[in-house]
């Protein structure tokens, strides 16, 4: 039986989901990394990052945005080149981020020349992890945070800030202290501002939300600084004049900054959402979309709430976890439409593999380059 004829028993539903040949596409003598990957990425995970570039792509074209989440160690693997680059040529909207992955794209820009690598890091042995544990190699993969020329530089200007909230009482969101500091040109630069994509978020005023700041270094380090309690062994290490923790506005103050930012960013179109990685910094921002229409629309009917609170216009996420155990990391784009994240029309593609591998390929692709 001929593949035409095959095709004809089918379904019609299945049918459509069945593409004859390769994918449609015409070379443009102006994109040749878009033409290459197109030519040769073409099933799999390869294939599903073509698609994904290409829909984004086409989706910035008609005067979409892209809605960008970072999980895992973006920042330190550099992702922020490209990124950079997609912030400065107006593809992206807003970043969601783990207090991580924020400073790490600061700490890049104090410190980019004292960052070291290993390239077999899976042969060290416990013994071997200690010994860079105790000379102060902070290992993220197979990269070395160098903390006392990163973090502990950025530390006292960081508290000064803090205090500085206190007695004032303006007090700010976790990223905005680190836009303070670009404000005030306390940021030394080792590495290539050009290349941060926290600096260039601060520069072109891109949105910035981050989830769960004291899951970080200089997190856990405020939070040290506003303890107050009197635990029995905690007490006599806290400093001696506390910083109050109001200073830092809650993570509540996020999610609503982050309802009306959505609201007034998506009158005309529905942003896209690129998921690099998984966890909090994923979840956070992805669920405002029921959050609007569950929360403060919950009293109205269903129709009315798809109506006035848009859905994502698309997503793709770049990942590495099964899905299992309810892992949100792993969740399928299926799944998210029973949340109503996602309208059953809305484009969906999961790549699995590693975001340094697949992120450049969709970035030069919606690039144009």
């Amino acid at each position: 039986m001929s593949l035409t004829k095959k095709m004809r028993s089918l379904s019609r539903t299945l049918r459509r989901k069945i593409t004859k040949g390769e994918r449609k596409y015409t070379p443009d003598p102006k994109t040749p990394i878009t033409n290459w990957l197109v030519d040769r990425k073409r099933h799999c995970n390869g294939g599903r990052t073509v698609d994904a570039g290409l829909w984004l792509k086409k989706h910035c074209d008609n005067g979409g945005k892209i809605f960008l989440s970072l999980a895992g160690a973006a920042s330190t693997f550099q992702q922020g080149i490209d990124i950079s680059e997609m912030i400065k040529k107006g593809k992206i909207a807003a970043v969601s981020a783990t207090g991580a992955n924020l400073e790490e794209s600061a700490y890049r820009l104090l410190a980019n020349s004292h960052y070291a690598y290993i390239r077999d890091y899976n042969e060290l042995t416990r013994e071997e992890e200690k010994e860079l544990d105790d000379v102060g190699f902070r290992r993220i993969t197979d990269t070395f945070l160098p903390e006392d020329e990163s973090v502990r530089k950025l530390l006292s200007k960081f508290i000064r800030l803090m205090r500085e909230a206190m007695k004032t009482g303006k007090y700010l969101l976790w990223h905005e202290y680190f836009f303070e500091l670009f404000e005030r040109g306390w940021v030394k630069f080792d590495g290539d501002p050009e290349q941060c994509w926290l600096y260039q978020a601060w520069k072109h005023k891109v949105a910035v939300f981050v989830p769960g700041v004291e899951d970080s270094t200089m997190g856990n380090i405020a939070a040290y600084f506003t303890y107050s309690g009197d635990h029995k062994f905690l007490s006599k290490y806290k400093q001696k004049k506390p910083i109050d923790s109001k200073v830092i506005l809650h993570s509540f103050s996020y999610m609503h900054r982050l309802a009306e930012w959505y609201m007034d960013n998506t009158k005309k179109k529905g942003l896209a959402y690129l998921q690099y990685g998984g966890g909090i910094a994923g979840d956070f921002a992805i669920c405002v979309v029921p959050h609007l229409k569950k929360d403060y629309c919950a009293n109205l009917p269903l129709n009315v709430q798809e109506k006035l609170v848009r859905s994502w216009a698309g997503f793709i996420e770049i990942h590495s976890s099964p899905m299992t155990f309810g892992s949100y990391s792993g969740a399928g784009f299926k799944e998210k439409i029973t949340w109503s994240k996602f309208n059953v029309t809305a484009f969906g593609c999961q790549i699995c593999g590693d975001y340094t591998e697949h992120g450049p390929d969709i970035c030069a692709i919606v690039l144009g380059k």
